[in-house]
């Protein structure tokens, strides 16, 4: 692992801890001032918030593992450490969101006074340290999925607490109780919503299932063009993390070559994988009419 790697990763890691106690500190504040307000807003915004404090710990101490070097247990590393992270993550927001839902519509049938001062103030500060926590991750968010899913959930927060302040000025001025579950099922909606990516990525990883945006057809037809090959089968490709693709596949040749001789072979077919269609991860097995199977996808 480069030191450069290693720099980017120790930054990744310290933005993520500053978030999570800004989070943390959110989610107290917000609790209280729920209570005190009566605003089931605020406290599903609280909840929301205190989800994604734990959220940003674990892809804190997510990030920390999958810096570790790789051994003879783990050949990989500990890489996937971070979607299993992101994976658990949005099991959370699933269930805080079905949550929320419940006690709305509970609030609906049975309206309540809410203080709308209190939920107002509370809201502002809330919004303003989430859009701190925000800005903090914005970068890094575009380079890996687990810091991506703690910045989703710090985004999602953000949006909801200027939801929670609209919701208090309409119940401070005009005493529009029943905006406050009304906002508690917007929130949990957009919590689904941004949710279900992130679910849907990490279980395709999770799952060895072929990366997006990877046409297996295509460099079957690439790897074909080559002279010496006969046939390509027994094709593999998959995601290590949300940044490694990794593809192995059985190379079929037109003649019995000696070993020395595939090297130029192999070098031609890691070329057009890399610059072609990005796969930085290349096994190969050499065969002369060896397979009775020449599927591409093993059955």
């Amino acid at each position: 692992m480069s030191h450069h790697h290693e720099h980017n990763a120790g930054v990744r890691g310290s933005r993520l801890l500053v978030a999570t106690v800004l989070n943390l500190l959110i989610s107290v504040a917000e609790i209280i001032g729920g209570v005190l307000s009566n605003s089931l807003s605020l406290i599903s915004d609280a909840l929301h918030n205190l989800s994604d404090g734990l959220a940003t710990f674990i892809a804190w101490i997510a990030n920390r593992i999958s810096q570790r070097p790789s051994n003879t247990k783990r050949t990989f590393g500990y890489k996937r450490i971070e979607i299993l992270a992101a994976f658990f993550n949005a099991l959370i927001l699933l269930v805080i969101s079905f949550y929320l839902f419940y006690e709305a519509v509970l609030r609906i049938i049975e309206p309540e006074p809410v203080k709308g001062k209190i939920m107002l103030i509370v809201a502002m500060v809330g919004l303003l340290a989430n859009l701190a926590a925000v800005l903090l991750l914005r970068t890094d968010s575009k380079k890996n999925i687990n810091i991506k899913a703690a910045y989703l959930h710090l985004l999602g927060d953000t949006l909801t607490s200027v939801a929670v302040i609209i919701g208090g000025i309409l119940i401070y001025f005009f005493e529009i109780f029943w905006i406050d579950p009304i906002i508690t099922i917007i929130i949990g909606l957009y919590i689904l919503k941004e949710t279900w990516e992130i679910l849907k990525q990490t279980i395709d990883i999770l799952m060895q299932g072929t990366p997006a945006g990877l046409d297996l057809e295509l460099i079957r037809l690439d790897l074909e063009q080559i002279p010496e090959v006969n046939n390509i089968h027994h094709v593999h490709a998959w995601n290590l993390d949300d940044q490694s693709v990794h593809f192995e596949c059985h190379i079929d040749l037109k003649e019995d070559n000696r070993l020395s001789e595939t090297e130029g072979i192999h070098s031609r077919i890691e070329r057009i994988l890399k610059e072609k269609h990005h796969i930085n991860h290349v096994t190969i097995q050499f065969e002369f009419q060896r397979c009775d199977d020449k599927n591409m996808i093993h059955q």
